[in-house]
């Protein structure tokens, strides 16, 4: 089971429901960004570097930075950050341009 970091003291969320992130279910809800969800999952590591390979998440949160660039529903190179999470969208951890982490 996944961790859930997210704030509940005082929350009120929609139904949840899952996303595919690299073949395994992952609970989001209305409202969150598929970064946001990742995190609140656990999971930092978003893409590796073309060059070296070196892992990276969110930076800037918003949109500016592209670290969190993912492959979302087939298209490479999405900003996870500003993505909105949908139930059943297919998240891919990203190596280098494009390519997923994951034989598709």
């Amino acid at each position: 089971m996944e961790p859930d970091l997210r704030i509940t003291h005082d929350v009120q969320r929609g139904e949840a429901f899952a996303m595919n992130v690299d073949g395994s279910s992952l609970r989001a809800f209305p409202g969150e960004t598929v970064a946001g969800a990742l995190l609140a999952a656990g999971r930092y590591r978003l893409r590796y570097t073309t060059t070296l390979g070196h892992p990276r998440g969110v930076f800037c949160g918003m949109g500016a930075c592209h670290d969190c660039r993912m492959t979302i529903d087939g298209r490479p190179n999405q900003r996870a950050c500003v993505t909105a999470a949908r139930p059943g969208c297919h998240v891919a951890t990203q190596v280098a341009r494009g390519r997923s982490a994951l034989p598709q």
